[in-house]
């Protein structure tokens, strides 16, 4: 019988999600996530996400399903899921977002691995990306990203300079509402001490700024030290001319 494990190979992991094939340790893992995640989110992040996320209508008891997800979303911003054994190289990713399609793993950590994974599982992948796809001014700054990356894809100094923005934004981005700084961004949203991090003193919150962000490096390897917070998601989508003027410049 196939598995969708952690501890197969990249070669031999799925690349469709046979539902049936899930185990009841694949639902503990799923609950255990899920519920210490939601505990210390609730108040910390953003009313967007909390709205998606009972939009896509993901609970506790049940891993998500990207076909009833697809369906949910199709009506809303016609974005779906594209399963992947492991990270897409950066032109295939790109090409799905142009195509509305956000590519995932639809394979699960193990118990032993809750606190610590050295790739995206689909806790990651869906728990924290898939709920933002239902909301039309996400998926649009998302699809103008795409767009201008693959206008640029074989400059791999402008490539690098989206890969900042994707990194200050989609993954680690933060979002001021009501005057409270709340979290948007997959990478946060999926990994509680980055969320204890982030809205802790041991950190910075800049304005978000396009010349700022997209002159700023990064590093994968620790806990962030700086967040770039936005007003809106509109305010995102409406950045994307001063975008690519940046990059073409």
């Amino acid at each position: 019988m196939q598995t969708q494990s952690s501890t197969l190979s990249p070669q031999l992991r799925p690349t469709q999600q046979i539902y049936t094939h899930y185990t009841p340790h694949d639902f503990l893992v799923w609950k255990t996530l899920f519920d210490r995640q939601m505990q210390i989110l609730e108040p910390n992040v953003s009313a967007a996400y909390l709205d998606a996320i009972k939009v896509v209508n993901f609970t506790n008891d049940k891993i998500p399903n990207f076909n009833e997800l697809q369906e949910r979303l199709a009506p809303l911003t016609g974005w779906s899921l594209q399963v992947v054994p492991e990270i897409s190289p950066t032109p295939e990713f790109f090409t799905f977002l142009s195509k509305k399609k956000f590519t995932a793993t639809c394979w699960l950590r193990t118990m032993e691995q809750l606190d610590y994974l050295e790739e995206p599982d689909m806790f990651h992948d869906v728990f924290g990306h898939a709920p933002l796809l239902s909301n039309q001014a996400y998926v649009d700054f998302f699809k103008g990203m795409s767009e201008l990356a693959l206008k640029h894809m074989d400059n791999p100094e402008k490539i690098e300079l989206l890969g900042r923005l994707y990194w200050f934004t989609i993954e680690f981005g933060m979002i001021r509402e009501n005057g409270k700084l709340k979290i948007y961004g997959a990478g946060i949203i999926s990994s509680m001490g980055e969320t204890k991090h982030c809205l802790s003193e041991a950190t910075t919150h800049l304005p978000f700024d396009v010349e700022v962000l997209m002159s700023t490096p990064y590093r994968t390897d620790i806990l962030q030290d700086k967040y770039f917070v936005i007003d809106s998601f509109e305010q995102l989508y409406n950045s994307l001319p001063e975008i690519e003027a940046f990059l073409n410049r």
